[in-house]
Formats: structure tokens, C-alpha cells, sequence
């Protein structure tokens, strides 16, 4: 038995990865092939969830001809799409790896420009499509135009449904989340944009986690996940502090780490668990995504193998 999950995805992406032999300037960089994959923060959920699975509604802004491409990629994953208008054409990213160093090059375009009625078309679109009781995910950054207090509103508008809202997000998006009051279950960011919040180094997991339980006391969210990339991450909450390792796993990309943990941790909290526990489950999708190339995610057979070494500790306040 699961709980009804929705990844919202309102800035997504056309992800296309390739190898070139050496990446300089100046000359022409002859590429392989691109593997393109639909890519954006909450497809990336949906799509780890798929593969673990799980069922999870995608609802995603597309816009054009990339939109209708990234949709029928989409169709192909078996991930189920509720489609709203975007106000233009849906953005493309690429990742280029050189052979020669093995360091990966990512090129990150903006999204389509929204105006505040598009904000509001989404909102209604987002709570009229929520299940009561159902977990919400928002993952991956904010479009250029929406209100920096999106997810706080919407964490409002969904008030008394008994629907849990998980949110990943960045920059002055998440910096008005930290401040309080949004009412979210789940707050997860990683260790730099952690130290950006706090507006000092955190060097230790004690001190993540001290800073994460802060947050969770004003009001941020009900658990607060801060990833320290190798060292794992470190959860706060009303019950006490907790520490999740990551296994130790050869590392060819980052892309879609994070969104593999949030993905394994919505997944285990539909299914009962609690963050905590939930939390092994989330760094052994992460785990096991590394160890993939380019934009491709978790094998979901390495992430079951790799779940024994994703060990659970309690960290002292």
C-alpha cells in the first residue's frame, strides 16, 4: 500500500550528456552521441520512484517543441504527466565529461520568463490535482518570475487536506523558506547552501545538524535534511538529530543525486516509514546514482545492495 505521491516540476529541463576528448577553448569540441533524458527536479523524483517501483504523478510546466520532446521521454519512462502550460519554450542542459581529466562541464539554461498569473494558473492547477493525505514533492530550482514565497503559499493553500509537502529547492527560494512558518513536512538542501543560511562555516555534523534543528524550531518544516555529499547527511526533528551515510561508491556523476535520495525517501515515507528511516533509503538511491554516467540514475538493484551500508546513528544535540 503506498500514499498518492505528485512531483511538481515547474522549471524543467531537456538533459543531454556526452564525452568529448578534452575540453579546451578555442577549437571545435567534437562530442559522442548525447543521451538525452527528461530531466528537472521533479521528474527526476517521479522518474527514481518509477524505478524503485513506486507510482508518483508528475505534474510539469511545458512549453514547445523541447516541451513536447521531453513529454514523449516522459511517456517512454512510463511516468505518469499532468501537463500545464509553461510560458515558453522549455529549457535544455548539457553535460559534457572530458576523457582527458574525467571533469564534467554542466550548462545550465534558464527557464521560460513567468509572469504572476502564471504563478497563480499553477498554484490552482498544483492544489486542484492534490490528493488529501498525499505527499507533494517541489524539487529543482524556481522559474525565473515566480514568487520567491511559491512554496510557502502553497504550503498554505494546502492546509487542512492532510497532504505533506517535501521541497528542494534553492536560492532566495529557500532562503524564505528558512525563515519560518511554511509549515512543510520535509526541508532538504545540501551542505553549501546550508552554510549560505547560516552565514558561517559548518564544518562537522554536529554543527549541520544543530543549524538543521533551528530551523526546524522556527517553524521551517517538521524535519530538516542537510546532504554533506561523502559524509552522508544529517537530519533534524522535534525527536532528536540523525546521521545517514553515504556508501562508499565510486564517483562518475553527481547529476540526480540529490533527486534520487528525495525520490527513495518520498517513496519509503508513502510506503509507512518514518524520515529517519526513510532517510537510509534516500542515500542508498544517491549512492548508487553516482556510480552512473552522466544523467542516468539509480540502479535499483545497487540501490538494495548498497542499503546495508547507508547506516543510521543518532547524533547528540
Amino acid at each position: 500500500m503506498q500514499t498518492d505521491i505528485m512531483t511538481i516540476t515547474l522549471n524543467p529541463a531537456l538533459d543531454a550528456s556526452t564525452f568529448a576528448d578534452a575540453v579546451v577553448p578555442g577549437p571545435k569540441l567534437r562530442c559522442d552521441a548525447p543521451l538525452r533524458h527528461p530531466g528537472g527536479g521533479g521528474i527526476n523524483v517521479a522518474r527514481v520512484i518509477a524505478r524503485l517501483n513506486g507510482q508518483a504523478r508528475a505534474l510539469v510546466a511545458l512549453g514547445g517543441a523541447t516541451g513536447a520532446q521531453l513529454a514523449g521521454l516522459m511517456a517512454a519512462e512510463g511516468i505518469a504527466a499532468l501537463p500545464i502550460d509553461a510560458p515558453g519554450e522549455t529549457r535544455q542542459s548539457l553535460a559534457v565529461t572530458d576523457r582527458a581529466t574525467g571533469g564534467q562541464y554542466r550548462f545550465v539554461l534558464p527557464g521560460p520568463e513567468w509572469a504572476e498569473a502564471d504563478a497563480h494558473r499553477a498554484l490552482d492547477a498544483i492544489v486542484g490535482a492534490a490528493v488529501p493525505n498525499g505527499l507533494l514533492v517541489v524539487s529543482g530550482s524556481q522559474p525565473p518570475g515566480v514568487p520567491d514565497a511559491f512554496c510557502a503559499t502553497l504550503a498554505r493553500r494546502l492546509e487542512g487536506t492532510g497532504a505533506r509537502l517535501i521541497v528542494d529547492t534553492s536560492g532566495a527560494a529557500l532562503r524564505t523558506l528558512a525563515q519560518g512558518t511554511a509549515g512543510l513536512a520535509v526541508l532538504r538542501m545540501n551542505a553549501q547552501e546550508a552554510e549560505g543560511l547560516a552565514g558561517r562555516p559548518l564544518p562537522s555534523r554536529t554543527d549541520t545538524a544543530r543549524f538543521a534543528s533551528a530551523l526546524v524550531r522556527q517553524g521551517a518544516a517538521a524535519a530538516v535534511i542537510v546532504a554533506r555529499g561523502p559524509d552522508g547527511s544529517v537530519l533534524a526533528e522535534a525527536t532528536g538529530l540523525w546521521h545517514v551515510a553515504a556508501a562508499d561508491v565510486p564517483v562518475r556523476s553527481k547529476i540526480g543525486a540529490g533527486d534520487s535520495f528525495v525520490g527513495a525517501l518520498t517513496l519509503a515515507l508513502a510506503q509507512g516509514s518514518d524520515v529517519a528511516g526513510a532517510m537510509r533509503h534516500g542515500a542508498a538511491a544517491a549512492s548508487a546514482t553516482v556510480t552512473t554516467e552522466g544523467t542516468a540514475l539509480c540502479p535499483p538493484a545497487l540501490v538494495s545492495e548498497l542499503l546495508t551500508a547507508c547506516e543510521l546513528s543518532r547524533l547528540e544535540g
